[in-house]
């Protein structure tokens, strides 16, 4: 009888053990689904907007209004854990290669021309209250922003700033911005980040209003070359900052996935 009643509870014992270890068992394989499902979606999304961004960066996605939704997260990572800056800093080697291949005729007209915006000064900062791009451009919320004078340098474009200034080429600052409007303050925010010692700042006035970017560049670039100026370089964020006429010897596109500008 007692030897019976023990069988009995290590029994029921070994039966409530096994269903824990079921039931246990079935969780883990739930969360490990539902896991690999979240894993899953994510790669889809990062493959998805890897593309994408390659496509904006190669001028084949145009034109373009705003960052898709689901890539929000995928361009914040790209701009603020650093694979943005080793991108910017490969392609200043790539332009400072250049340069040393280059050798200055001495009279002050080789010149080498460079955007504002993202280019030499960045606003990331604007860009983050804006979704990275996926919210619509605002043009009063830029300007506004822009006459705060709080843009700060993008260091590997400061670099070969300098270096071109060493070398004794005349850089040309040229924007898209308004002269009326943020003439002294673009000019303050540039020196304030350390870009002195550039020949001139083109800005837009109101004989541009209206034309495309692409158009008022390539009208200002002709401009220096009938002054007798040689470009040699021209560096960007945007594609309409190279495209056109009289575009340079070199042009080097600097990666921006947060905007496009026609």
């Amino acid at each position: 009888m007692e030897q019976g009643y023990r069988f009995l509870v290590l029994f029921l014992l070994a039966m409530m053990f096994s269903k824990a270890m079921c039931i246990r068992h079935h969780k883990s394989t739930n969360n490990n689904n539902g896991s690999s499902s979240s894993s899953s979606s994510s790669s889809i999304n990062g493959s998805f907007c890897l593309s994408w961004r390659l496509g904006v960066e190669t001028n084949n996605v145009l034109p373009w209004r705003t960052v898709p939704t689901e890539c929000l997260q995928y361009v914040e990572n790209y701009m603020i854990h650093g694979q943005y800056e080793q991108d910017l800093d490969l392609i200043m080697e790539q332009a400072m290669s250049f340069v040393s291949t280059i050798t200055l005729a001495g009279d002050s007209k080789d010149a080498w021309i460079l955007d504002v915006d993202d280019t030499c000064i960045s606003n990331l900062f604007y860009y983050k209250s804006k979704k990275y791009g996926c919210d619509p451009y605002d043009p009063s919320g830029f300007r506004a922003w822009a006459m705060k004078g709080w843009c700060t340098a993008i260091p590997s474009v400061l670099g070969m700033f300098n270096k071109l200034i060493d070398k004794g080429f005349k850089v040309i600052m040229l924007t898209g911005r308004d002269q009326e409007t943020l003439g002294q303050i673009t000019r303050d925010n540039l020196h304030n980040q350390g870009f002195i010692g550039y020949q001139r700042l083109v800005m837009r006035t109101a004989a541009n209003k209206g034309q495309s970017a692409v158009k008022y560049k390539s009208e200002v670039r002709k401009q220096l070359e009938d002054e007798g100026y040689r470009i040699w370089g021209n560096v960007g964020d945007q594609w309409s900052d190279l495209q056109g006429n009289s575009p340079g010897n070199r042009t080097f596109k600097l990666p921006n996935p947060m905007y496009f500008v026609p």
